[in-house]
């Protein structure tokens, strides 16, 4: 049972080899609660809770620490703009997150740490920066001297000048090297901020992590994870915020990063403003169907979101929920072992979820037609492996049960039009045949084999 696991700062396969024998720290950059979030921010949630549930397969302790940024600029914002405080804004929307990612049948971290409750680590810890040479006060701000670190950058695999040629760098004249980044800022009378030895004012973003690591995980940790455009700047500052202030020791011995979702062919973007709200596609699928979707594609790829990919999803657990209703009365054999089954394998071989989703579809099959101890058996296997992707969760009378509205067509008027529809075609009136589908898929009719039901 030896879990893979791509590294990004090695930027390979490795085998995965916790630093204490039996427990596992994990630590994932969770939100900037100033709004909803979008499915760009669910991935990484569904993604190290799936790996969450294998590692507790795999070791006896598995620390999972999830953060929540509370302060920040763009919450400052949120809270003029709403003339609220920023209290409430956090709040809100740090309660909408957590009822949006549960919803996805998400596990809760066993830590959550917020950044205004570690004011004082972070403090700490630019003091020791400063103390060691590798950062400086200036005007009020201390900034992160990154020449004071030979191999700044690794993670990213970019140059200094590399990194101030693609990023858009405000060179302040308080800057002693246009790439040095923030530590500590200034704030003005009508902003929070905290004392410190530089003066009132309040963290850079990239601080928070480092600081939260320190107090909950220690010095170093197995597993950071997180997006892939969190890679630069905000986890290449965090190595070296955290490796500098802890005298070279090693920060964190597995970096992984999901890749972007797309949305109909197209990078989501606040330019294309194609985002897709969490909450807003809970109103049209389950959270289980969203989650499916994620897991869809392997983790360090590319995902395309679309309807077309949501309908799809929704059918493939239509099909593995119809397996379950299939053997609803058999009993279930818990001495079954997981670990040897291609399902659990192909999660060891670096989360490859796609390989796993396509092998419980195969599971379900010749679970469907086993007979007698066989078929005990290959439930179990069907659902221990499905519930360490946090799948199949529900039971099977609410997924199939469709709660049908005020407005909708009766059965007979739904015969009618599928019986019209069915003519049409052999008429080749298919324009005529198509506008019918579309009706009564508008009323979430779906047509099936033997004929039609509420989807």
């Amino acid at each position: 049972m030896t879990l893979t696991v791509y590294n990004s700062y090695s930027g390979q396969k490795e085998i995965f080899t916790p630093i204490e024998p039996d427990t596992v720290k994990m630590y994932v950059c969770g939100p900037t609660v100033y709004n909803r979030v979008h499915i760009g921010n669910a991935r990484p949630v569904v993604v190290f809770d799936t790996l969450y549930r294998l590692l507790k397969t795999l070791y006896g302790k598995v620390i999972y620490a999830r953060n929540i940024t509370d302060i920040d600029d763009k919450i400052m914002q949120a809270a003029k703009d709403n003339n609220e405080s920023i209290a409430a804004v956090s709040a809100r929307y740090t309660d909408a997150y957590f009822e949006d990612m549960a919803k996805l049948n998400n596990l809760e971290p066993d830590i959550i740490p917020f950044a205004t409750q570690h004011v004082d680590e972070m403090i700490a810890m630019v003091q020791s920066l400063i103390d060691s040479g590798h950062a400086y006060a200036a005007e009020g701000h201390v900034l992160f001297a990154v020449k004071s670190m030979d191999d700044y950058g690794k993670l990213s695999k970019r140059s200094l000048d590399d990194m101030l040629a693609g990023a858009r760098v405000e060179v302040a004249a308080y800057k002693e090297y246009a790439g040095d980044f923030v530590l500590w800022k200034p704030s003005g009378e009508d902003e929070p901020g905290w004392d410190s030895p530089w003066g009132r004012g309040r963290p850079g973003w990239h601080l928070e992590c480092s600081a939260m690591i320190e107090k909950h995980l220690g010095n170093t940790i197995d597993i950071h994870g997180g997006g892939i455009d969190l890679q630069f700047p905000h986890h290449e500052n965090e190595i070296a915020q955290s490796t500098c202030a802890h005298g070279g020791e090693q920060f964190v011995r597995y970096w992984m990063h999901n890749a972007y979702i797309n949305i109909d062919g197209e990078k989501m973007s606040k330019s294309l403003g194609n985002f897709k709200m969490v909450n807003d596609l809970l109103e049209h699928y389950s959270g289980e169907v969203l989650r499916f979707a994620i897991l869809s594609a392997h983790y360090r790829s590319e995902l395309n979101f679309s309807v077309e990919a949501l309908d799809n999803a929704r059918k493939a657990l239509d099909n593995l929920y119809g397996y379950l209703q299939a053997v609803a009365d058999v009993e279930v054999d818990d001495s079954v072992d997981i670990t040897g089954h291609a399902i659990y394998q192909a999660l060891l071989d670096d989360l490859n979820t796609p390989i796993a989703i396509r092998e419980l579809h195969g599971l379900g099959k010749a679970m469907k037609v086993a007979k007698g101890a066989e078929q005990s058996q290959l439930k179990s296997l069907f659902l221990k492996t499905s519930s360490l992707m946090g799948l199949l969760q529900q039971p099977l009378d609410q997924w199939f049960y469709v709660e049908v509205a005020e407005d909708a067509l009766a059965d007979v008027d739904v015969d009618a039009l599928v019986a019209e529809m069915k003519q049409a075609r052999a008429d080749k009136n298919y324009a005529l045949a198509d506008q019918l589908r579309d009706r009564l898929a508008e009323q979430g009719i779906v047509l099936t084999r033997e004929g039609w039901k509420r989807g």
